[in-house]
């Protein structure tokens, strides 16, 4: 193994543990992770695999906020191994399953919190999976369900067994990052966080399943959102 690939995974470990500060170490068992684990204030458990907020995460929420921010729902907070996802049947979240099991990522933590952008869809008619757009938001682990204002900085390319599968990069307040404005701020004052980004997404599903095709700046982030706001109007006219 290089030394540069070496020093990757050393700087994401890092990352991983940055985002942990500021709540409760996680279970030896973080393959299984109990029920019990912190969620957003105003979300519930339906059963230990569900989880329902205060409004349905998928439309109960416009993308955009009054103060021009871009919500995110966080369903996977950063450092975590459980795969969980908002549904398009029911709005709800809940414990991805493959193979009739809980799905569990097989690598390092997620090094960012993981979310989706609301009342989005990256269509299959653009070359996406159909899902809401995913969005990374910069910084420590916010909790499960959480809804969170955030300013979008860029965004990376990726794709998933050829499917188009970018997601959007985005800080919050209250964090090393709430400064960043752009992609260039980003690779100004935090070297090295996108060279993460980039090697754990092409990696974590293991190889051949996750092509990186490099980044790209707010403008074109920005882009993709409205895109994929009126995509999902498009798709959900009733959804009002």
């Amino acid at each position: 193994m290089s030394t540069r690939t070496l020093s990757l995974l050393a700087s994401t470990a890092v990352l991983c543990a940055l985002a942990a500060v500021g709540r409760p170490a996680a279970s030896p068992r973080t393959a299984a992770p109990e029920p019990s684990q912190e969620i957003a204030p105003g979300a519930r458990f339906v059963d230990e695999k569900t989880i329902e907020g205060e409004r349905d995460f998928l439309s109960g929420w416009e993308a955009r906020t009054e103060g021009g921010g871009v919500r995110a729902v966080v369903e996977i907070p950063a450092g975590r191994l459980d795969k969980w996802e908002v549904k398009n049947e029911d709005g709800l979240l809940h414990w991805d399953m493959k193979d009739g099991k809980p799905r569990v990522v097989k690598y390092l933590g997620y090094p960012t919190n993981y979310g989706m952008v609301p009342r989005t869809v990256l269509s299959k008619e653009r070359g996406g999976d159909g899902d809401p757009l995913d969005i990374l938001v910069l910084g420590a682990a916010l909790p499960r369900g959480s809804v969170v204002e955030t300013r979008v900085v860029g965004l990376i390319h990726l794709k998933d067994s050829g499917e188009l599968d970018d997601k959007l990069l985005a800080v919050v307040a209250d964090s090393p990052f709430e400064g960043i404005n752009d992609l260039s701020d980003l690779e100004a004052g935090f070297p090295g966080v996108t060279k993460i980004l980039e090697t754990w997404f092409a990696n974590y599903k293991g190889p051949g399943k996750m092509a990186a095709g490099g980044f790209a700046g707010r403008d074109a982030a920005l882009g993709l959102l409205d895109q994929a706001v009126a995509d999902f109007a498009a798709a959900h006219p009733a959804a009002r």
